[in-house]
Order: structure tokens, then sequence, then C-alpha cells
């Protein structure tokens, strides 16, 4: 690991580099752009993009939980947004070096939160690897998300999901609705063409609401804001839907 070499991302570099998720999807030739644009006034608020600097998915993303774009309450707490290791980088301690870097910044802090699953879930962090690392469940919120934290202070708070987030229910209790971010560079794509278009095959009205600042997304229905869907009121899942999936998550 000596000589591994990892970059962080900010205003002046980033156009050039790489965001790791979407390189190589020419579908998502927009929302790649989009989430760097997104990432460019993200930094301005403490945002930390760090990866490994090779053509692949290896890297973290974390941020003061106060400018987060999450409906949680962790008080001088680092939240950690994103966090992938994949393909043939996996195994080789990456994941560890990368976390360390967020716990090394959030030092003088009253912890490091995230937030998970209760079991493995698509496009979400799994929770094996933070309870090795010394995280405790803090809260938790329907259908199965929990929010996981490790406390630097001895008089750290516990954090805690907001009450809006906790029911799995939205405001909206007719048809399929989807929130979305420009977080992640695939959403432009999967929900403004393929979901819309799947939509319409199957007959199902669609309302699509975009998730465009960080006061609606401390205010959202359900713990994971950059993708969720509803149906009929109830949440149904943050997996992005696509033909394949629809069926499996959306009983017409």
């Amino acid at each position: 690991m000596s000589t591994v070499k990892y970059i962080n991302l900010d205003k002046n570099n980033v156009a050039g580099e790489h965001i790791c998720c979407a390189f190589s999807d020419k579908k998502c030739t927009d929302g790649y752009l989009a989430k760097k644009e997104w990432l460019k006034n993200q930094f301005k608020e403490g945002y930390v993009f760090r990866k490994l600097d090779e053509r692949g998915k290896i890297f973290i993303e974390y941020v003061p939980a106060e400018k987060a774009w999450a409906p949680i309450d962790a008080p001088n707490y680092m939240l950690i947004n994103c966090f992938w290791v994949s393909g043939k980088y996996k195994g080789e301690g990456h994941g560890k070096t990368l976390y360390n870097y967020c716990l090394e910044d959030a030092k003088d802090m009253n912890g490091v939160v995230v937030v998970t699953g209760a079991k493995k879930q698509p496009f979400m962090s799994e929770k094996k690897f933070f309870k090795k690392q010394g995280f405790v469940l803090a809260d938790t919120a329907l259908p199965y998300f929990e929010l996981w934290y490790k406390a630097l202070k001895k008089d750290a708070p516990t954090p805690k999901f907001k009450e809006i987030a906790k029911s799995g229910k939205n405001d909206e209790k007719d048809g399929l609705v989807v929130y979305y971010t420009n977080a992640c560079p695939f959403n432009e794509y999967y929900v403004n063409t393929e979901l819309k278009n799947v939509a319409a095959k199957r007959g199902v009205k669609l309302t699509i609401k975009k998730i465009d600042s960080r006061e609606k997304a401390q205010n959202h229905f359900v713990p994971h804001t950059i993708y969720s869907i509803f149906y009929n009121g109830e949440f149904i899942t943050q997996h992005i839907l696509n033909e394949k999936s629809f069926d499996k998550f959306i009983k017409v």
C-alpha cells in the first residue's frame, strides 16, 4: 500500500477527474456532469470526495452532518455519504485506509455517523464494516434504515433520525413517486428516461420530485435522499429501478 496514491477532488480538479461511479456508462453522461456540478457546490460546505488514483470505484464521500443532504440530527458529527470499494480492488485495505482518513478529519468532532440498512441493501453502505470499526446503533427508521455512529468524545450526544424520516410514508398517496438528487450520476437517466418509459408502459402514474436543496433533503421522508421510490404513499425501495427490476418492487 506504500506506493498507492489517493487524491481529493476539489473545485479546481473535479472537471478533469473521473468520479468513479458512472464514468463508463454513456447513457449517464448528463448525470455524470450534474454530479460534478453538485460536488462543486458541496465542496464549499466542507464536503470531501477522496478516491484511489485509478480508474475504478474506490472512494469515500463525507461531510459535516449539519451540511449533509440527509434528515438526521447529529451535531458536530461527520456523515459518511457514500463509500465504495469494488472489483479487483476489494481485499486490499482500501476501505480501511479511506475510512481512517475520514476518521482523522473528524478527530476534533463528536464522532462519525453513517446510514445503512438492517440487511445488505443496494446503493447503501454495509453495516458489517462499521461494526468492526466500533460503531454502535443509534437509531432506526422504517422499513429497514439504521443509523450507526462512533463517538469520539465521552460527552458526545447520540445522533438520531428526524421524526419525518421514520415512518416510511410520504405525502403523495396516488401512484408512484420518485425523489432524487444529483448526488448520484445514474439518477438523471434512470429517473427521467428509464423510469418514465417503464411506468408509461405499465400504465402507472409517475410523479418525479427532484431534491435540489439541502433543506429539502434534511426534511425528506426517508433517510436515503439520493433516490427513493414511494408507491401509494408507502416507501418501496432506494434501488434504482429499470425495466428489469421494476416488477420486482412495484406490484400493479
